[in-house]
């Protein structure tokens, strides 16, 4: 959604296509866009990479707004000098080419299910990386003691742009909420600026700046109360 779809979207629900604002289309760009500067530290929309594994990574090229988690894309290497051989992945070879010639082959054998079964508790009970991601720098640093992988995924809170780099629909109606209501205090400021005498009609700038203001308190108690307070407020 652009631009262009948003100021459309605000024009109709103020307007219903019938009556003109009193701002143009470059001032309600700014209104847009000012929703969007408050709105983008609440969103906690995550995107992943996997990138190759160094202990401290610059994540400059990828706009990070924060890393929310850092995983292992392997847990083990067999061709990486600085990985594990998987007691695993020998003894398979180690059966399939006969016990005469191989030794120690009962022990291998022996703890095939053990072995097998901590690869499963593994799996489940997998845990982060510790990390610590430096803003100012945007280098990301990374401790792992051993079993040093290849690659490593990221998981990541990006910061946009511009309105065009939304897609969730969630945040892209709270935008619009937002620049709505902010569109109406200031549409109700210009209609109440001036008080009318004697004349047949008024303006209801007064009403559209109370809607306004309401709408905006009642839309930021929303973001402040379902905050991902795991993310952080950026």
């Amino acid at each position: 959604m652009d631009i262009n779809a948003y100021r459309d979207e605000v024009k109709l629900k103020l307007t219903g296509n019938l009556i003109q604002l009193e701002i143009n289309d470059s001032t309600l760009d700014s209104i847009i866009n000012a929703a969007f500067r408050e709105v983008q530290r609440y969103i906690d929309t995550t995107k992943i990479i996997t990138i190759p594994y160094k202990t401290c990574i610059n994540l400059k090229d990828y706009n990070v707004s924060s890393v929310s988690r850092v995983f292992r894309t392997e847990s083990y290497i067999n061709s990486d000098e600085n990985g594990v051989t998987d007691p695993m992945y020998m003894s398979m070879w180690q059966m399939a080419t006969g016990t005469g010639t191989l030794y120690n082959i009962n022990d291998w054998t022996y703890n095939y299910a053990a072995w097998n079964t901590a690869l499963q508790n593994r799996n489940t009970i997998s845990t982060d990386l510790l990390f610590r991601f430096d803003k100012h720098t945007n280098n990301l640093y990374i401790n792992c003691a051993f079993d040093k992988p290849t690659y490593i995924t990221i998981e990541y809170v990006p910061r946009y742009n511009n309105v065009d780099e939304i897609v969730s629909d969630f945040w892209i109606d709270i935008i619009v909420n937002l620049s709505v209501a902010l569109t109406k205090v200031t549409v109700g400021r210009i209609r109440s600026r001036f008080t009318q005498t004697n004349a047949l009609y008024s303006q209801d700038g007064d009403t559209l700046l109370a809607e306004g203001n309401q709408e905006l308190a009642d839309i930021r108690e929303r973001l402040t109360a379902n905050n991902q307070l795991v993310y952080g407020i950026d």
